[in-house]
């Protein structure tokens, strides 16, 4: 039996409401994980008045994920971090410019430390039974990093190189068995260790990416100098929410 006009017309009607509906409050939930101190804004082009503004911002920000929900965080700098692995820890040493390494300390204290490798070590970290670390260092026109795997049997250590870039990774992210990486001014997603260029000469260049949070790929978070980039990795769209209080 068919429907009176008018009656398919209000069904019609009501489904558009509720799908309009749905359209606002998916926008607002989004937009409502971001604190109101940060304020979506214009990208700013490299080079231009704008982006010096937020490049000498006095102000760096770090995100990461706490029950589902972003949290934003004045940076403060970590220049030492360790892992703990059998038979003692790993620590890793970033001083930017003036160096860095990566060395064992043994947890029996009669043996000395072990010098695995120099240069600026980002990050140590366990993936799938196996110890990666990766380095990386942008300064004065250089900027270059990798990703390395890290071998040990008994205090013996070796490390094979796996990924290389030509441009200095920052920040990274574990989502899904994908490598999510910042660097200097690129993002790549890292799986089976060959890496995918998601943006190219992104405009948090010269604004030092310091951390990686992940709600999904269409949500993805990028702690930098004057406020945090909103990725979108599933249709490549960047946005900016500058710190204004």
């Amino acid at each position: 039996m068919r429907l009176p006009i008018h009656m398919t017309t209000t069904r019609l009607l009501l489904l558009l409401t509720i799908l309009q509906a749905f359209i606002v409050t998916s926008c607002k939930q989004t937009n409502s994980i971001i604190p109101n101190e940060f304020h979506e804004t214009v990208l700013p082009k490299i080079g231009s008045n704008e982006w010096y503004s937020v490049n000498y911002s006095q102000n760096s920000f770090s995100v990461n994920i706490a029950n589902e929900k972003l949290k934003i965080e004045q940076v403060k700098e970590i220049n030492k971090c360790e892992l703990k692995i059998t038979g003692g820890t790993l620590v890793r040493i970033n001083r930017g410019e003036w160096g860095g390494k990566l060395t064992f300390k043994p947890a029996d204290t009669t043996k000395k430390a072990i010098e695995i490798k120099s240069g600026n070590i980002k990050y140590i970290f366990n993936f799938k039974n196996k110890i990666y670390f990766i380095e990386g260092l942008a300064h004065d026109g250089y900027s270059e990093g990798a990703i390395f795997e890290l071998n040990k049997q008994n205090d013996n250590f070796t490390f094979t190189k796996l990924v290389d870039f030509d441009d200095a990774p920052e920040a990274l992210a574990i989502y899904k068995n994908k490598f999510f990486i910042a660097t200097y001014k690129n993002f790549y997603i890292i799986q089976n260790f060959k890496k995918d260029l998601i943006f190219n000469d992104a405009f948090w260049s010269g604004l030092y990416p310091n951390s990686i949070a992940v709600l999904d790929e269409k949500n993805v978070f990028l702690g930098i100098r004057s406020g945090i980039a909103k990725l979108d990795l599933i249709n490549k769209t960047l946005k900016f929410y500058k710190y204004e209080k």
